[in-house]
This record gives structure tokens, sequence and C-alpha cells, in this order.
């Protein structure tokens, strides 16, 4: 007779600030695999204090994008010598710090789509980012945009009705906006920008991964009433925006099936389904309102959150 099959399991990640972390969960929401990586202790390499590069000016603050990809290497691979069965993955999900952006040069698309499994992943996308170093929630360098947007929009009333917020510094239009105004050459260069959460998604997606409506309503760019990005707000931060940021997406989208880097590097099924990844801050929301461990909505949920 046939031996039954194993249960299924549920990953969870999360991208904050000084850390990567995973927890894997079952159908009863029991936690049976914790793992992290620290980027200062870990990744010294890239020299971050707190997993931030804090600029000359004080009020810029950076973060690595390789540092974040390499830390998936190092998180995954400490996973697999803790003998987890990635086969057993039905799907995953995960946050991210909130309002930072990741700038993809053009041409990353098809290195997504083609990554070898014999490589790290660091090694692979070393040249997919048209900006080493992503702006973070932390960074307050952008007053005068914020005043340009907020102008625009017809005064910081009206910007909040809009996108349910007056204009922040650290909010992703206004780094935008910034970048597009002082690095330019960088930004003519750039082919998709991810926040935080879509960028890690995009990277099991094997592909460009939507924002969800959550994480995007907190860039002072979406139109909070019709889910769709604030015309009004697209147009005063930067050209072709709606191109470069894609169509957002409801929280709890099925993105698709995890790449085949990680099926043939890892051991994930083929089946494995990648759930759009959210922002730290709503994620930690969705934790308090599970209503039953067998809805599979409620266990990707927790899954964003569990261990925090």
């Amino acid at each position: 007779m046939a031996s039954a099959p194993r249960a299924p399991l549920y990953l969870g990640l999360d991208l904050s600030t000084q850390q990567l972390k995973a927890v894997v969960i079952d159908g009863e929401l029991h936690v049976v695999h914790q793992s992290g990586v620290q980027f200062d202790a870990e990744l010294h390499e890239f020299r971050t204090q707190g997993g931030v590069h804090i600029h000359a000016d004080r009020l810029t603050v950076t973060s690595p994008v390789l540092m974040w990809v390499k830390a998936l290497d190092l998180l995954l691979d400490k996973m697999k010598r803790a003998g987890l069965d990635f086969s057993r993955v039905r799907a995953l999900s995960g946050s991210g710090q909130q309002h930072g952006s990741v700038f993809w040069r053009r041409g990353a698309s098809e290195t997504l789509k083609h990554l070898d499994p014999d490589q790290d992943l660091h090694q692979l996308l070393q040249d997919s980012f048209s900006v080493s170093d992503s702006p973070v929630w932390m960074d307050s360098s952008s007053t005068q945009q914020c005043e340009d947007l907020q102008a625009a929009a017809g005064g910081a009333l009206r910007l909040a009705e809009i996108t349910g917020s007056r204009a922040y510094e650290r909010f992703t239009g206004n780094q935008i906006a910034k970048l597009h105004q002082t690095r330019a050459e960088e930004f003519q260069d750039t082919e998709r920008i991810s926040l935080v959460s879509s960028f890690a998604a995009s990277l099991f997606l094997g592909g460009y991964a939507a924002i969800d409506y959550s994480d995007g309503s907190g860039m002072n760019l979406l139109d909070i009433r019709t889910r769709n990005w604030s015309e009004i707000c697209l147009q005063a931060t930067a050209p072709h925006l709606d191109q470069l940021l894609g169509a957002p997406l409801p929280s709890t989208s099925v993105l698709g099936p995890v790449s085949s880097y990680f099926v043939h590097r890892y051991g994930f099924s083929e089946s494995c389904s990648v759930v759009a990844f959210t922002g730290d801050n709503p994620g930690t929301y969705n934790v308090k309102h599970v209503i039953s461990p067998h809805d599979n909505h409620s266990n990707m949920k927790i899954n964003k959150t569990c261990g925090l």
C-alpha cells in the first residue's frame, strides 16, 4: 500500500530592516521551523549598521539590495541544512519593511526568467539593479518632493483624501520623485520599481510581482477609493510611472507557481503557489484576524507575520 502523502506546509518570510526571517507552519498553524539571517552579523561585508547605511547628510538612509538577495541565499541554505522538506510547502508569502523601493535595471525580467539553479541568487542578480542601495523607511531626505506633490494634488488635505495620507518623506512616491530628479541616468535605466515586499515576491516568482493594495497604500500614489494609481500623483512624481509600477492587486492574490530555480535548487514542488507579499504593518494587522486554522487565506496571513 502506498504511504499517505505528508501534510502540507506553509512558508512565510519577513524582510525587515535588520534581518530576514522565515517561519514554516502546518495546516493547524503549528510552527514546525524557524530561521533567520541578521544582516549586520552575518553579512558584514555590506557594512551596515542596523541593516542600513546612514549617509553624510544624516537624512538619506538606504540598504544594499544585494544584501537582501544574499540573505535569502543564506536563509534557504540554512533551512535546507536543517532538513526542511521544501517539497511539502504548498504556498509561500511574506512581508517586507514598508515604503522601501527597489529599482530593477533594464533586462532584469529576462534574468529572473532564466536563473541557473547551480548558482547563488546574489551572483545571478548582481547586475540587475539600476540603484544599488535602496531608499528605506528611515529616509527623510525628500521634503521638497513632498511639498511638490501636495501642491500638485491641491494641498495636504486633498492628497490625504486621495491616498489616505498627507505627503511623508519616507513614502515611496516621494523617494521615486527624488531619484528621478537627482539621478536621472539610473532612473532612465530602470525597467520596474518594486516595493520591498513585491521585490521579495519577485525573487520567488521568477518575474515581476505586483504590488498589493495594502503596501501600495503607503506610497502616496494609490487612490484608496479606486484602488488604482492616482493619475494626479503619478504625473507629479515621474514620467511613465504606471508602467514602472505595474497594476496593483488584492493582498490575497495568488501570483503564480514558484520559479523553477527554487524547484531545482531547493526541491520546492512545481505546484507551490506564491501569494502576494505585503507590508510588515498590514501583515501584523492581518495576523489578529485569523478566523480558522483551516482557512487557506488565514494560513497565508499568519504566515506573513508569525514569529515577528
